[in-house]
């Protein structure tokens, strides 16, 4: 499956960064490469340059990846917005404000849920939690926006 990830904040060169994050992770290397990304919607902010795809297969890369987004974003001082579009269109938005403020069993419980959101597990359109109980959200073709501040 290939999958589109966006980086919005974080200053210039964030993809770029999360994209060499994730090529060190040893399960992820040879699946995460720049690539062409189709421009976003008319109105929408933000460039392409800070995007780029990931190609990943069922088996248990969705977990690694998943992992990865999360480290970084907790690793990283500032906001950041991570917008994982899968092929149907579905955008999974994980945003630095919401994962730093959680603790080891709620960020485990995030990665399981975002796992299973890249590996196209069902989820509920809208589905969201208050800050610091999840810290991402899917859309069916959404804005990609951050579910709102507390």
């Amino acid at each position: 499956m290939r999958i589109v990830v966006s980086v919005h904040g974080g200053g210039p060169g964030a993809g770029h960064e999360l994209r060499r994050w994730m090529a060190g992770e040893p399960d992820l290397r040879g699946r995460v490469r720049v690539a062409e990304v189709a421009p976003r919607r008319p109105g929408a902010m933000g460039s392409t340059t800070d995007a780029f795809l990931a190609v990943l297969e069922p088996g248990g890369v969705a977990a690694v990846f998943a992992a990865a987004v999360v480290a970084w974003v907790q690793s990283r001082r500032g906001g950041q917005t991570i917008t994982v579009t899968r092929p149907d269109g579905m955008e999974i938005t994980v945003t630095s404000t919401q994962v730093k403020g959680l603790d080891a069993r709620q960020v485990a419980e995030l990665v399981e849920r975002l796992a299973a959101a890249v590996d196209g597990a069902p989820a509920a359109p809208g589905r969201s939690a208050e800050p610091g109980q999840s810290g991402e959200e899917s859309r069916p073709g959404g804005t990609g926006a951050p579910p709102p501040a507390a």
